[in-house]
């Protein structure tokens, strides 16, 4: 017979954990720009107290260079969230199969949507913007080139933001597609910003639907930004049409009156 104790957390106090509920344990990853020796252990540990962790423990150290060190430490959070208490700002759409949004596409449309996507700026990273494009898709998902009624044009990486808006024109695109994988020091905010304002600058901001993507996207920094939606993290070629679709119908209808 089954004896189901599993422990039920409290969802307006919930706290994380490592080996039992709870209790708190937190994973990090760091570098500090010391030597790998005692007195960096004890900086890591200092690092983890301003964090507000407890019991900091670093399990692992190395040097990355001669004045360079890696550290991975766990420490103990005795304070908990209100999971309950949380909003989420997401792109409001529902997700649609590959044949239902083909089928929305001729319903609504009657002739195929059009969808330029590019990494743009100086990130040649590529991953991205194939997994939601390329006909293979990825995890399972089959990118938009899968799908009959969209029409598609990957022009790469490292793509200027000048050269991007030129194609869009040129394709006669519905949708503005863009990946950015690199992020540091913002490069992703600047890029996307700068972007925004060409596009207002010569009156196309509303010709297109613009849409980004990447590992530190999300809808709202999507919005902040002046595009139309983000996605993050989680997120596949049927999300991307799904939305697209059910937002250039909106904006149809508004045209119409």
């Amino acid at each position: 017979m089954k004896n189901d104790q599993t422990p039920v957390p409290d969802l307006a106090r919930i706290r994380p954990y490592g080996d039992t509920l709870d209790d708190g344990r937190i994973q990090l990853s760091f570098t500090l720009p010391v030597p790998s020796d005692d007195r960096a252990v004890e900086a890591a540990k200092e690092v983890l107290h301003l964090l507000g962790l407890k019991e900091p423990l670093i399990a692992w150290h190395e040097a990355i260079d001669h004045d360079f060190t890696h550290f991975i430490c766990y420490g103990s959070l005795d304070k908990s969230i209100d999971y309950t208490a949380l909003v989420v700002h997401e792109a409001d759409v529902t997700r649609m199969t590959l044949p239902e949004t083909d089928q929305f596409i001729r319903e609504h449309f009657g002739r195929p949507i059009r969808v330029i996507g590019a990494s743009t700026g100086t990130d040649a990273h590529t991953v991205g913007i194939d997994a939601i494009m390329n006909m293979k898709g990825y995890a399972g998902h089959y990118g938009l080139e899968r799908y009959d009624m969209i029409e598609t044009r990957n022009l790469g990486s490292q793509v200027e933001n000048e050269d991007f808006i030129r194609e869009a024109i040129r394709f006669n695109a519905d949708v503005m597609l863009v990946s950015q994988t690199v992020t540091q020091k913002d490069v992703h905010i600047h890029n996307i910003t700068e972007l925004v304002e060409l596009l207002e600058a010569e009156s196309l901001r509303d010709r297109f639907l613009l849409l980004i993507g990447g590992p530190r996207v999300s809808h709202e920094l999507a919005k902040e930004l002046g595009c139309d939606a983000g996605f993050g993290p989680g997120k596949f070629a049927d999300d991307v049409a799904s939305f697209m679709v059910s937002e250039l119908l909106k904006r149809m209808e508004l045209r119409r009156g």
